[in-house]
């Protein structure tokens, strides 16, 4: 049910692109950066550790494209912030 898709510049769960009960949205900035923009998760899933799994999702794929992240979204901020474990693929 709460299975993990790649879509067009985004990372989601539910029925589609455009029918998500999640999702973590980006924009690639240039050829190494892209911009973390947008985190939602819906009341249902909300307290799952959706949201963190979602970015992790997005950190995978661009530790694997050799990308750096621009957090501009704040939820992306605070857990960029917050855990070291991020250090290497932050781009400010």
């Amino acid at each position: 049910m709460n299975e993990i898709r790649k879509g067009k510049e985004m990372f989601y769960v539910g029925k589609s692109e455009e029918e998500y009960l999640a999702v973590i949205t980006y924009k690639k900035v240039d050829e190494k950066t892209i911009k973390a923009d947008h985190t939602f998760v819906s009341e249902q899933l909300r307290g799952q550790g959706i949201a963190k799994k979602l970015l992790n999702e997005l950190v995978s794929f661009a530790r694997e494209n050799d990308y750096k992240i621009i957090p501009e979204c704040s939820y992306v901020k605070k857990v960029f912030e917050n855990s070291a474990e991020y250090r290497d693929i932050i781009k400010i």
